[in-house]
């Protein structure tokens, strides 16, 4: 849901850069999953403020500039159950991750491993026999079955 950056001020507080739909709603969540390489630990938010294009934010025990300056790189994740159901017409990422990825004549380009956010659109970001970067659009992602974890694309295989 973010990354955290820099640290900002001399009272520990850190940069985060947001990747949900709006700016505040990682607010919504007062104690945060902040870690890098599958390992994870709950934090608490003790004070925080958008600033700008991201949020800044206290966290628990982190009181020094040095102490946020270790957190530079880590990613910020809420408890999937204090998340809210996603809408009929929507899908959050993390459950993208993984599907196969099946065109209109049946080719399966592979799964996928993340998606990017360009600011033009979204990427599928699809390796199987090779890496392909899929436009996550209307007019390409045909169908999403979450339960079957496979997306269809109008996408040709040789692109």
């Amino acid at each position: 849901m973010g990354r955290l950056t820099a640290p900002y001020g001399i009272r520990g507080f850190i940069r985060v850069q947001v990747f949900t739909e709006t700016l505040d709603s990682l607010l919504d969540h007062p104690q945060w999953l902040v870690g890098r390489g599958g390992e994870w630990q709950a934090r608490q938010v003790v004070e925080a403020d958008v600033h700008g294009d991201g949020l800044v934010v206290l966290l628990d025990g982190v009181t020094t500039p040095e102490a946020a300056k270790l957190l530079r790189g880590c990613e910020v994740a809420v408890p999937r159950g204090d998340l809210p159901p996603a809408e009929d017409d929507e899908v959050y990422w993390v459950d993208l991750v993984g599907c196969e990825v099946i065109n209109r004549e049946g080719v399966n380009f592979g799964r996928i491993v993340e998606l990017m956010e360009t600011g033009a659109n979204d990427v599928l970001v699809v390796r199987g026999d090779r890496e392909r970067l899929i436009p996550y659009i209307d007019r390409v992602v045909e169908a999403v079955d979450l339960d079957a974890k496979r997306v269809r694309v109008d996408w040709p295989e040789d692109f």
